[in-house]
């Protein structure tokens, strides 16, 4: 029983999309693992922009201009 789990940004990520992440994943793990695809979990946990840091900055501050060398 494998789980995945997504973590993204929450920013207008629609249903459909969201859909083919747990689609593609799925299928990933049929693919590669040889998993059954009707025990395979994939779970996606939206995370707010001022909740997700790098190199010490919150991703809402990396965008609204704060100088970095990662294309956020």
């Amino acid at each position: 029983m494998p789980i995945v789990e997504i973590k993204i940004t929450d920013e207008n990520v629609t249903a459909v999309q969201k859909n083919r992440l747990v689609s593609g994943a799925t299928q990933l793990m049929v693919d590669v693992l040889g998993k059954d695809p009707a025990t395979t979990f994939v779970l996606i946990s939206e995370i707010s922009t001022v909740d997700w840091g790098i190199g010490g900055v919150s991703v809402a501050e990396l965008r609204r201009g704060a100088s970095t060398s990662l294309d956020i």
